[in-house]
């Protein structure tokens, strides 16, 4: 054995026998490899336990059932103070629906008054000359809003373009809502939203008057133009919301429709029974061609929240008018049921906006006009929503092999005591189950 001294570094080498590859064998580098062993060891030993605290939640359903608005209303339950400094960022998304509610009713005028030029009168509700110059004179008086929509798009989703422009994407919060300094105050307006502001307190008189104008009633009443649902909340609120010190209520929040693309992930730190645990919620976009994005999410999931809106009884899919939107319900909860990805996750079945559901039901809406399958039925809200429940079942039944239950609740997502309340019940029997599967109790 020989000793060499390099610098400050003493090397020990030690001869072995010639041909094993042994040669030479230097102990700091044999230290540096046990430290590496343990940093790995500690790291995994590390990430175990951030596991064990860690609830991967899939929101599915189809686009519009309500993703986004859960998650909001968990947040506001579990972690107020982030939707408190998210709070700025939603103007903009406000003035977006008010922009597009505009647009949607002025496109169903134009094309009614083209209608008429060229066919009979409407019986119920002749377009004489007149409504023609009148629809005419505000659409004129509302172009500047609506030409603003795109800048307002673009602001809102760092430069995207085409139909990605319509959709939020992960952190577009903070493209609205940049680090502020200590004195900036809660009403700054979000960076490239001034010029909108101006333009929609300018169009704000225009936009009164197309929402009581006759015409547009008549076409609402009688189905030839529908609005998004939140469209009559924030097109009734117009002095509110065009008011130069104007910030969104939770209300407000709520009520915002905001189209998600592809995966979004929302992390969460919420405190159960005397622990902290990670929730990791993650929103997909719900229309048809997203739907294969939820693939890499299924992996781990500790919980589904799958939400079918039994209110769009009356409605077809936007991406395939052939296709009744409870009837694609149905379809796509069978497919998450048969998943063999997903046949460890808790599953619980939001059947949501009831609100709607009673206010159609209310108004003489019947379901068997569009579901031919309901028969002769009461038309009331306790057979329609019993009806809905006992179909999620049947499918339950046929196509979960696993025979785990099925925990379901009717919603109204806008309903934030009745929603808390859910959430509650949700939120420990899924902490329950995760504690379970981990083998901490």
């Amino acid at each position: 054995m020989s000793t060499a001294t390099l610098g400050v570094s003493t090397v020990t080498s030690v001869s072995w026998p010639s041909g094993t590859g042994l040669e030479y064998y230097d102990d700091n580098a044999q230290r540096v490899s046990n430290l590496i062993d343990e940093g790995l060891k500690q790291e995994s030993t590390r990430r175990k336990e951030a596991r064990k605290r860690e609830i991967r939640v899939l929101l599915l359903g189809q686009a519009d059932s309500g993703k986004s608005t859960l998650h909001k209303q968990f947040q506001l339950y579990y972690a107020s103070q982030t939707l408190e400094r998210e709070r700025p960022s939603w103007r903009a998304v406000v003035y977006l629906n008010v922009i597009r509610a505009t647009r949607t009713i002025v496109d169903g005028l134009e094309y009614e008054v083209a209608q008429s030029i060229d066919n009979p009168p409407d019986p119920d509700f002749p377009i004489t000359k007149g409504i023609q110059d009148e629809v005419a004179t505000m659409v004129a008086g509302l172009r500047p809003l609506l030409d603003a929509e795109s800048s307002l798009s673009s602001a809102l989703n760092g430069g995207l373009s085409g139909r990605a422009a319509g959709y939020a994407r992960s952190g577009w919060q903070s493209l609205m809502n940049p680090l502020r300094s200590s004195s900036d105050t809660l009403t700054d307006l979000p960076p490239g939203t001034g010029q909108v502001v101006d333009v929609l307190r300018a169009s704000k008189e225009y936009v009164d008057t197309l929402w009581r104008y006759p015409l547009v009633a008549s076409l609402l009443a009688r189905r030839k133009l529908r609005v998004e649902e939140s469209a009559p909340y924030f097109l009734k609120s117009m002095n509110r919301v065009c008011s130069p010190d104007y910030v969104p209520t939770t209300e407000d929040i709520l009520h915002v429709r905001m189209k998600t693309l592809g995966v979004v992930e929302h992390s969460l730190s919420i405190n159960q029974a005397g622990k902290e645990y990670t929730w990791r919620m993650y929103d997909v976009g719900g229309a048809r061609g997203q739907r294969h994005t939820w693939i890499p999410f299924f992996d781990d999931a500790t919980a589904i929240l799958f939400l079918a809106p039994i209110s769009s009884f009356d409605q077809q899919l936007e991406e395939d008018p052939k296709t009744n939107r409870v009837e694609d319900s149905l379809h796509l909860f069978a497919s998450i049921c048969s998943s063999k990805l997903l046949k460890n996750a808790a599953l619980i079945l939001l059947l949501n906006k009831v609100d709607l559901l009673k206010q159609k039901l209310q108004n003489g809406r019947k379901i068997r006009k569009y579901i031919p399958s309901y028969g002769n039925r009461q038309n009331t809200y306790e057979d329609a929503s019993e009806y809905f429940r006992a179909h999620f079942c049947q499918v339950h039944r046929k196509r979960d092999k696993t025979n785990r239950p099925l925990y379901i609740h009717f919603t109204s997502m806008l309903d934030t005591k009745a929603t808390h309340l859910v959430i509650a019940d949700v939120g420990n029997s899924i902490v329950l189950k995760h504690v379970e599967e981990l083998g901490l109790l």
